[in-house]
């Protein structure tokens, strides 16, 4: 059994409700949830909240919202990995034969079902414990600088006069989802371990959102890519 689960807790201080903040006409945590329904990939599509609302809206679009996640785990210092352990306990004590679980986050209005399946194949392929996209840096991160109020310094002068083709591409983490299989992260407490393995997605499907700058940016490119994305 494979089950898609979506962590949205209802605390957001920077953008307040926004995993149920309407975004181009539908509340955000819809799309994470259609694309998880309708790629076919799942047998159940779980929302873990602390939420009323978020719960009940969850639950208007398909999501099931089965148990309510506790306050230790739904304020701004509850990690991704903490959250999911508690998951996918509750999950098999619903159901003990589920093997493998998607986290997809909630803000993802830009995630494809082409991904998950190309994710769940690497996953399942590579026998890892945690499969997930990654985009490459647009920049030699080795050149980076740092800004003491005015004054700026290399990070690393020895690089900094380097030609970029002679530097090493970098990546970081999509934000999107993390598949992984069950009794492997149990055992491990954590997603990011020795045998997880990443592919890369384009970086313009990469999108933070986590402030009203970062909202509205993501509407402006969903109004551009939105149509293509959903067809």
């Amino acid at each position: 059994m494979t089950v898609a689960i979506i962590p949205a807790r209802g605390g957001s201080k920077r953008i307040p409700g926004k995993n149920t903040k309407i975004f181009s006409g539908r509340p955000i945590i819809a799309y994470a949830i259609e694309i998880a329904i309708t790629s076919g990939l799942f047998d159940d599509v779980i929302v873990s909240t602390d939420d009323q609302k978020i719960a009940e809206v969850s639950e208007s679009y398909g999501a099931k919202v089965p148990y309510r996640r506790p306050p230790e785990l739904s304020d701004d210092y509850a990690s991704t990995d903490a959250v999911l352990l508690h998951a996918v306990q509750k999950q098999l004590e619903i159901s003990p034969s589920t093997k493998v679980a998607c986290c997809i986050y909630p803000t993802t209005p830009f995630l494809l079902a082409d991904d998950l399946r190309d994710g769940l194949k690497l996953l399942l392929d590579k026998r890892a414990t945690c499969a997930f996209p990654v985009v490459k840096y647009d920049f030699p991160i080795e050149q980076a600088l740092a800004l003491d109020e005015c004054h700026i310094r290399p990070v690393w002068p020895e690089k900094l006069t380097s030609r970029s083709q002679d530097l090493s591409e970098h990546y970081h983490d999509a934000g999107l989802f993390y598949w992984f299989d069950i009794h492997k992260f149990i055992a491990a407490g954590q997603l990011f371990v020795t045998d997880s393995v990443g592919f890369p997605i384009p970086r313009y499907r990469c999108q933070d959102i986590n402030s009203l700058e970062d909202w509205e940016h993501a509407e402006l490119k969903f109004k551009i890519l939105g149509h293509s994305l959903r067809k």
